[in-house]
């Protein structure tokens, strides 16, 4: 069934002024391939002397070749949604775009759907973290955690896409540097992600005191806590939900980060009815947001997910 498309509030994350919702931002997702098919490619593949050489240079081609496919595919059905979104009828688009009417109609219900690029373009590594076990002694995975990884990589898969998954080490090592990359990890346990999150310009991890993280949105100046942290305790959990540059400048990453992990894990039931809607709002580009979740305090099971501050988009003074 396709998923539900909400109305969130985007607001400048610079001057908290709303947006209004921008319907194309196809464009700016397409990523340039490096690499791509052009002419004499063919020639020069077939022109190696070597048999396995050019076995293995034809296999690698083709699949760079089957991604692209995709991703033209996702960019011809994302652009005709924002057409009809502006106003123009499938008729009209069929018209300017010298196709018929049936054309665009297939075009509209078949391949990838364009929201899958919120995840990314290509194969997408989810990153969770390791935690060290004292009785074990040795990095084990939580529960939680392995949970949140596992929602995340079946929504990549949902869209016919493929994943890997990787994790933050003990001691807070992750290569941020890597395309379609969703690492999730709060600062707490890696210096890298604690860098990464002090560039948001509005939204920051505070702890006033150890055993205490909040959130907290400095456009407003509230501060969010965990229902652990609460008095009497509530299952529920806050987390950051955002897009953030990478360090090398070269991209950005989706960084999900709960105050706990059940948090992290509400983020993962939120992005799976929710990711269309989010698309539509940021697309591609660098923003920030919370979510809290409710959950089963037997099971850890979110039970609901809902944002709890607007979208912030990071990118509205480049643009300006």
């Amino acid at each position: 069934m396709p998923r539900r498309r909400s109305r969130f509030v985007v607001v400048d994350a610079e001057t908290g002024a709303e947006i209004s919702p921008v319907l194309s931002r196809v464009l700016d997702s397409v990523r340039t391939t490096e690499g791509a098919l052009m002419p004499g490619q063919f020639e020069r593949i077939a022109e190696m002397d070597d048999p396995f050489e050019v076995l293995r240079a034809a296999t690698e081609r083709l699949a760079e070749a089957q991604q692209e496919v995709t991703e033209l595919s996702r960019l011809r059905r994302r652009l005709i949604q924002d057409l009809h979104a502006q106003g123009m009828s499938y008729a009209q688009i069929a018209e300017k775009a010298g196709l018929s009417r049936g054309r665009i109609h297939q075009i509209r219900h078949t391949g990838p759907a364009p929201e899958a690029a919120f995840l990314g373009v290509g194969t997408v590594t989810v990153a969770t973290p390791l935690r060290h076990d004292q009785v074990k002694d040795r990095p084990v995975l939580s529960l939680d955690d392995m949970a949140t990884g596992q929602a995340l990589e079946e929504l990549v898969r949902s869209f016919d896409m493929q994943t890997v998954s990787d994790h933050v080490t003990v001691d807070g090592r992750v290569d941020l540097n890597r395309p379609n990359l969703v690492v999730v990890c709060g600062p707490a346990m890696s210096k890298a992600m604690r860098t990464a999150y002090d560039t948001d310009p509005v939204i920051r991890w505070e702890h006033p005191h150890k055993g205490l993280w909040l959130l907290t949105d400095t456009r407003t100046g509230e501060s969010y806590r965990s229902g652990q942290e609460m008095d009497p305790q509530q299952p529920s959990d806050v987390a950051y939900l955002g897009r953030l540059a990478r360090p090398d400048g070269k991209g950005t990453f989706l960084a999900i980060g709960g105050i706990h992990p059940q948090g992290s894990r509400g983020v993962a039931h939120f992005l799976n009815g929710e990711v269309a809607s989010l698309w539509g709002q940021v697309g591609s580009e660098r923003f920030s947001v919370l979510v809290r979740s409710t959950y089963d305090p037997d099971t850890g099971l979110p039970q609901s997910a809902e944002l709890i501050t607007p979208v912030y988009r990071h990118d509205q003074d480049e643009e300006q």
